[in-house]
């Protein structure tokens, strides 16, 4: 089988790496200088990298492994495969020159540890974006393909060991309550209904003292395909007390982009230049003594609650992920987009 697209230059770009190793089964890339193997490269080698001041347009071979597990033989790299877990396992000559990549029979599926962490949905807004669908519905119960999108959050968390519910409800509450206790499928809810609007932060006030230990805050417009535990991780080994998952994002602006000065002077020019930034999935992992701190009966954003957390010298902290891993239906362009990655057609 020929693993050549699994193989990048020095020169290819992190940005233009994530993309790649997106596409791919495996998630994992070897740098090499033509054929003689610098490193190894995937999304956790990145996001450290990122991390430590790295940007989007560095070369990839700054954020790579340069010390990956080789082998000398198939033989040799089978043996190593079967031993122990590896993704994909390169085997080199005498030079250092890759001459194949051995992946086994059968790629290896990593065990994923159940995590037991209570989730919080806000699913009280109105979700103006989806009008007018939401003038019939509420967004939680907007559907994508066969499910609405809050039983597809709650499907994705169950599957890494989360399954105790709470969820904020404002806007048409009544049809969301409904439509749970005649779903055929049971989940563990507990409700918590907002009296007047709340924002995207200040429901979480109504569980006060309901809540003891860290917890994931998503809004129910978001689904993330994701690792939760490396995330949670992440939060706890930092001790933050708050942290956002935030996707890159990568825009090419359709223009080409001219930089004037004094006199009409051109300083300037881009053709078509790519912007890369970080922007809010509205996912958060978050410490329970954050909701003491949310003011009762205000409308508030969580971003807002995090700068409050943030000026009293309290620690938040951002958990970067690949933008192919965040799905928002928060848009009506977005709806379809959704439904294909989710079900494939």
């Amino acid at each position: 089988m020929d693993y050549s697209n699994l193989i990048i230059d020095l020169q290819t770009s992190i940005c233009d790496a994530m993309r790649i190793i997106d596409r791919s089964d495996l998630k994992i890339l070897f740098v090499a200088d033509g054929r003689k193997l610098v490193g190894s490269l995937t999304d956790g080698d990145i996001r450290r990298f990122l991390f430590n001041g790295g940007t989007l347009q560095d070369n990839a071979e700054k954020a790579a492994n340069h010390n990956p597990r080789v082998a000398k033989s198939l033989k040799h790299a089978s043996e190593l495969y079967n031993r122990l877990y590896y993704i994909a396992i390169p085997v080199i000559d005498q030079d250092g020159n890759i001459t194949g990549i051995y992946v086994g029979e059968e790629l290896q599926q990593k065990k994923q540890s159940p995590l037991h962490v209570p989730v919080v949905i806000n699913a009280g807004g109105k979700g103006t974006r989806l009008d007018p669908y939401t003038r019939v519905l509420p967004k939680p119960l907007i559907p994508v393909g066969e499910l609405p999108i809050i039983e597809h959050i709650m499907q994705q968390f169950q599957k890494m060991g989360c399954d105790d519910f709470s969820v904020i409800v404002n806007y048409k509450k009544e049809l969301i309550k409904t439509y749970f206790r005649e779903s055929e499928n049971q989940y563990r809810v507990t409700w918590y209904d907002e009296i007047s609007p709340l924002g995207t932060g200040g429901g979480l006030s109504l569980l006060k003292g309901k809540i003891n230990s860290t917890f994931f805050f998503t809004s129910c417009d978001t689904l993330l395909l994701s690792d939760y535990e490396t995330m949670l991780r992440f939060h706890k080994e930092n001790r933050n007390m708050v942290t956002m998952i935030c996707a890159w994002k990568n825009l090419t602006i359709p223009y080409g982009i001219v930089e004037m000065g004094k006199n009409g002077i051109i300083e300037q020019m881009r053709e078509k230049p790519e912007l890369s930034f970080l922007t809010n999935t509205s996912i958060y992992i978050v410490e329970p003594e954050v909701i003491e701190k949310i003011p009762d009966n205000t409308s508030i954003t969580f971003p807002e609650v995090i700068q409050a957390l943030m000026d009293r010298g309290e620690k938040a902290a951002v958990f970067p992920v690949n933008e192919s891993e965040w799905l928002d239906m928060g848009q009506l362009s977005e709806l379809e987009k959704m439904r294909e990655r989710l079900y494939g057609k």
